[in-house]
Formats: C-alpha cells, structure tokens, sequence
C-alpha cells in the first residue's frame, strides 16, 4: 500500500486500560469494533492512544491487538514515535511484521534538536522499514517543529507522508507548496477542527480524535464533503466544533472516556497519570452531548 493510497478518515485510536493500569484487552477491541464500520484507517498509538505512555513491550502489545482486531477491514498505521532512534525503529520494523500498512512517527521530544538531528532520525527510520513512514508533526507535544526545507529533504529521502497536527492551516498551505513537487506524498491533516479548509486545500485524509467518540458523525462530516453539499457540510463542521468543546470539560483523553462509557462502549480507564473524570465532570458531559441530540 502506497502512502497516497491512505484516503478519508484515521482516528487516533484509544488504548484502553485496566484500572490497575495494564492493558485491557477486550476494551481495545471492543473500541476498534465501535470505530471501523465508520472509518478508513486507524493510527494508535499516538497522543490518544498514550503510545508515549507506554513501555517499549506494551506498546508492541497495544499494537498488536489493535491490528489483529481491525482484521483487515481498514489499513492501520501504527504510531511508533519515540524520545530516540533506536526504540522507534524497533516499534516500526514490529509493526511492518505484524502487519500494519504504514508507521507514523512524532519528532524525537523532550530534548531541542537540530534540524540534522530530526533529518538523521527520519532518514534511519525511512531506511529501516519497506512500508510507508508518515512524520507526525505535533510541536506543541514534541517542542521540535518541522520547518518545509526539512519536509523537502526527507521528501526526497522517500518520506511517505506528514500527519500535520500544527493546528495552523497556514502551515499546512506553506507545506503544501513546498511539497508541489511530491504529487505521492500524503499530507494528512491531524485535526478534525480545520478539516474542511484542509481538505479545500487539498488533503485527502485527516486523522480525527473525535473519531474514537463519534465516528458516526466525522463519516457524516466527511461523506457530506464527498458529495459537494457545502451547506451540509457547514452545518456538520459546526457541530464537530461543539463536540469538540465538550471533550475539553476535563483533559481530552479521560473525557473521550467518559464519553465513550455514555455511549455504551466498554473503554476501560484512563492510564495515569490520567484520572477519570470527576462524576459532576462526566454529568456536564452528558447535559451537553444530550442538549445536542447525540446521546
């Protein structure tokens, strides 16, 4: 599968855990069950998926799951970013051999690096795999951002794609022109918040935390920008916007949740140092989601 070929909507699938804290199994299934009849792809293991949360060994664990419960029915492209090279190419070269269709990978974080330091990390990640690699560019959780001239230059070294998660359509314009020369090179967006104007601007997927909750809703989004019914389309971006809002009552993670228990599904826990939801919290969740007519 080519980079180009990841089209419509990728949630950054949730890991569900145990309240001890351990990977809950069946609550990861039952949340790729929940998502997939709406969607086109999967990445775990990202920001919602708490892959940075993880050890080495769980995050393999995670991933394996998550891949052997999509069963083929949409691609996974399985988030493997780490703080260092050597870790995420060992979670890129698990996930090409379990199966996942591409690996996406966050700048190294933590430390401030050069932009040779970030090209040498793609480059030994790009070279180490013979599925597609996508760059997660998300400074706000890396501190690195990801200039156009170092897009360029991995670009050339085979890049697959970026996961654009800058929240900035700007940027995501400025990427788009620096990467004219790179017709199969697969600019995603990273956020469902300025999806349309992403897509105007030529993006063919994006990858929507909403999605985990209301994936039915994000297909409706995307289906609706398919069928050219701009005023559809306007009125469904907006209520995507007042969803959104409500996923920030408390931290996102423990709230999509909350959200995903109101709904009915089995989503387990949080992983600390997230903490549930508070019940008066997970109530003004509620309120608001049935004052939309979504529960």
């Amino acid at each position: 599968m080519e980079a180009s070929d990841f089209k419509g909507i990728i949630p950054p699938m949730m890991t569900a855990f145990t309240k001890e804290g351990e990977i809950y199994e069946e609550g990861t299934r039952k949340i790729v069950d929940f998502i997939v009849p709406h969607v086109q792809g999967l990445f775990p293991c990202g920001t919602y998926g708490s892959g940075p949360m993880m050890s080495i060994a769980e995050r393999k664990k995670a991933a394996e799951i998550i891949v052997d419960q999509a069963k083929g029915r949409v691609p996974v492209i399985v988030h493997v970013g780490t703080a260092d090279t050597k870790n995420t190419v060992e979670l890129a070269r698990h996930a090409e051999s379990i199966g996942a269709k591409a690996v996406g990978a966050i700048t190294p974080y933590y430390n401030s690096y050069s932009e040779d330091d970030i090209f040498v990390h793609f480059q030994q990640l790009i070279n180490a795999v013979d599925i597609p690699v996508f760059l997660y560019n998300n400074p706000k959780a890396s501190g690195n951002p990801v200039s156009s001239n170092l897009l360029v230059r991995l670009a050339r070294e085979g890049l697959g794609g970026v996961k654009d998660s800058s929240f900035d359509i700007v940027n995501y314009y400025h990427s788009q022109l620096a990467l004219k020369e790179f017709p199969k090179l697969n600019l995603i967006i990273g956020t469902e918040a300025i999806l349309v104007a992403a897509f105007d601007a030529g993006a063919k997927a994006a990858v929507t935390g909403l999605g985990n909750v209301y994936p039915d809703l994000i297909r409706k989004l995307y289906e609706a920008y398919l069928d050219g019914a701009r005023e559809k389309l306007m009125q469904i971006q907006e209520e995507v916007l007042a969803v959104r809002q409500i996923t920030k009552y408390g931290p996102t993670v423990p709230t999509c949740h909350a959200i995903l228990k109101l709904r009915g599904i089995d989503a387990g826990y949080p992983r600390l140092p997230f903490t549930p939801v508070p019940p008066e919290t997970e109530k003004r969740v509620k309120d608001a989601l049935q004052g939309l007519g979504l529960l």
